[in-house]
């Protein structure tokens, strides 16, 4: 299926969320913040399906990675998720860039069928 990077400071919900995608057939790679993120994207040349990023978190946060990626890459498709309204007007700035905000907390259900959805855009 798809190769996915999903980036997450959280790592209860970094794991929920590799392994729901797993399940999906998904190939996942995880990375705790937005620097780590930036790095494998730019290792693997921006060669992500899908990255599904946390906005919020140290070092670097998932709207600055959104930015770089897409400044280096700009086919990069990308999905943030956040738990806090502030962040989510923040990402609205992104528009062009980002495919979906997804609000945390979420269901297995829910994160599998946003990517979905977010990957049959450009099936």
């Amino acid at each position: 299926m798809a190769k996915l990077l999903i980036v997450e400071d959280d790592e209860s919900v970094r794991t929920l969320a590799a392994r729901a995608l797993e399940r999906d057939g998904h190939n996942v790679t995880v990375a705790t913040d937005g620097a780590q993120g930036l790095d494998l994207i730019r290792q693997a040349r921006g060669g992500y399906d899908l990255v599904v990023s946390d906005i919020r978190m140290p070092e670097m946060d998932g709207i600055e990675m959104a930015t770089a990626a897409a400044r280096e890459f700009p086919a990069m498709r990308i999905m943030l998720m956040t738990g806090y309204a502030d962040q989510r007007e923040r990402a609205e700035e992104l528009n062009g860039i980002i495919l979906d905000v997804v609000q945390k907390p979420f269901t297995l259900a829910e994160i599998r069928a946003r990517v979905g959805k977010a990957l049959s855009c450009f099936a």
